[in-house]
């Protein structure tokens, strides 16, 4: 395991109900046999190739406890910078009235619903052509008290009756079909239909990118999270269907994740 110290803490403090600094300040109380028969459980998940984030049933995203299971992908820290480039686009926009903005391929919710805390004053809709996805991400979004409007459907196409937007931020699948294999045990047990971007990786996005612009109000702005190696790609692709000021940020990690453009 790559982390498994962290691990650890994260399954014993999740099976004996404590935050992780009590496992700390309470290292020397004796565990009874049912706590233990308990953590042995998760232990056995997590060796059996199963996500931490999976086996608690919890994932925290931009300091928001979301639920998941195996409906959906779990959030990756990366993803933050989708969403900080998408605010940085927002708050670029000068059209009077509350600011629309669109999540598309929402899976959780993590996405739309940190947009809504952080812009309450903002139209916020999220759209998955997974029915099971939404059916987690629904009650994040109550749990942390946001109004979010989720749409089934495949890619922009639920999204056409609520046009236009000023922002469409979206984290498609970009994972090439043949990668998928090789993947950690614990990615290859998320949902593939939120992983396999085809052939080059980039198939969703090169749909989303072409069908986005009439979605946009003048000067709104499409934000795309992709995978290691790809953001030229893509970059390419939005200039190619019109997009200016066109804008790469990289994630903690140095990789460029993020591709943004503005249409004219």
């Amino acid at each position: 395991m790559p982390t498994p110290r962290l691990d650890a803490e994260l399954l014993t403090a999740h099976a004996l109900g404590l935050p992780r600094l009590q496992l700390y300040v309470q290292f020397d109380r004796p565990l009874t046999p049912p706590e233990l028969a308990a953590m042995r459980e998760l232990v056995k998940r997590r060796q059996a190739g199963e996500s931490v984030a999976y086996v608690v049933g919890k994932k925290e995203f931009w300091g928001l406890e979301l639920a998941v299971d195996r409906r959906v992908l779990v959030p990756r820290p990366d993803t933050e910078t989708l969403v900080d480039e998408a605010l940085a686009r927002a708050a670029a926009l000068t059209a009077a009235g509350p600011v629309r903005l669109a999540d598309v391929g929402t899976g959780s919710g993590a996405v739309a619903i940190a947009l809504a805390q952080q812009r309450p004053e903002a139209v916020v809709y999220a759209a998955d052509v997974s029915p099971d996805a939404l059916a987690v991400a629904r009650p994040n979004a109550e749990r942390h008290g946001v109004t979010v409007t989720f749409l089934e459907g495949d890619l922009e196409e639920p999204l056409r009756p609520h046009l236009p937007f000023g922002v469409v931020a979206a984290n498609l699948p970009y994972i090439p079909s043949a990668d998928i294999a090789g993947l950690a045990p614990e990615v290859r047990a998320e949902p593939r239909l939120a992983l396999d971007g085809g052939p080059d990786g980039l198939e969703l996005v090169r749909r989303l990118v072409a069908a986005t612009p009439p979605l946009l109000e003048a000067g709104g702005a499409l934000v795309l999270e992709v995978g290691a190696g790809q953001a030229r790609a893509a970059a390419a692709l939005l200039e190619g269907a019109g997009f200016a000021d066109l804008r790469i940020r990289r994630d903690l990690g140095q990789v460029e994740r993020v591709v943004s453009g503005r249409k004219p």
